[in-house]
């Protein structure tokens, strides 16, 4: 069994390589249409035999699957909006801050909720997200600031329908099978739209094959590892914990790929992020 830190450790560095990847992509090439394409061919067959051995079928388990699969296809729609109005070093910081959201969930449903030191270091996590978005964000840009907010809400939702449907499954290869259903609903409203905006039932420009794989072995997992955490950790600290992958990719991006504007305020949010998450882990 997969503990939770090696998990979220694996999740946090399959973060990393596909936000690199995915911000030095052409819109054109509807990156996120080819990596769940990826996905499905690869990783969904396997998953999906798993999911239906498993004794999970209850009437509450196809309700929280309903509810995560329209989070999802909602999640990735919205991002795709976002993408076309700002780049990723913008986008997707908003659409992580998403942990104060998901910890007021959580209190909601359960009566529950992070210690007030665990609480603060979320809150001040989420805040160097803010800082590092804004560090990004150009004149023009704020069109995508309402769909970016959108994806962060469907962001909370799954993560709570996931964490109480997923408890119920045997093992990890069922996981990927749960997450292969919310990603082939993603994966037909993407289709739909793009066929709308380009009326093509493909992107007219393909990434290159070993890009494509990485997308789709990354995507899947990264999310697969973060719900396996979330089965020993709260949702909330476990999406703080993997928005880490967020400051190891903005260092990347400045010291190896030589990405220096707005440096110094990129380096304090991301020094804020791991002060936050330091408390967290306290």
């Amino acid at each position: 069994m997969i503990s939770a830190t090696a998990a979220l450790a694996a999740s946090v560095l399959m973060h990393v390589l596909w936000n690199l990847i995915a911000r030095h992509q052409p819109g054109a090439a509807w990156p996120l249409w080819w990596a769940l394409l990826a996905h499905l061919v690869l990783l969904a067959p396997w998953g999906a035999y798993a999911l239906w051995q498993a004794d999970a079928w209850s009437s509450s388990f196809l309700g929280l699957m309903a509810v995560s699969a329209t989070a999802n296809a909602l999640y990735f729609f919205s991002l795709w909006k976002s993408y076309k109005h700002a780049p990723v070093a913008m986008v997707y910081p908003l659409v992580r801050s998403s942990p104060v959201l998901i910890a007021l969930w959580w209190l909601m449903l359960t009566g529950e909720s992070p210690s007030p030191v665990g609480l603060l270091g979320i809150m001040i996590s989420v805040a160097g997200l803010m800082i590092l978005a804004g560090s990004q964000s150009e004149v023009g840009e704020s069109a995508a600031i309402p769909w970016a907010l959108l994806a962060m809400a469907c962001t909370s939702v799954y993560s709570i329908s996931d964490k109480l449907a997923t408890g119920q499954l045997p093992g990890f290869a069922a996981i990927i099978g749960f997450v292969s259903v919310g990603y082939s609903a993603a994966f037909l409203v993407l289709t739909l739209a793009l066929r709308r905006q380009t009326g093509r039932w493909t992107p007219p420009q393909r990434l290159p094959v070993p890009i494509i794989v990485i997308g789709g072995l990354c995507i899947g997992l990264a999310y697969a590892l973060v719900i396996h955490a979330m089965r020993f950790l709260p949702s909330a600290e476990v999406v703080a914990y993997s928005n880490t992958g967020i400051v190891l990719a903005t260092l990347a991006s400045i010291y190896w790929f030589g990405e220096k504007s707005n440096t110094g305020r990129r380096l304090i949010g991301s020094a804020v992020i791991c002060t936050g998450l330091l408390l967290l882990a306290l």
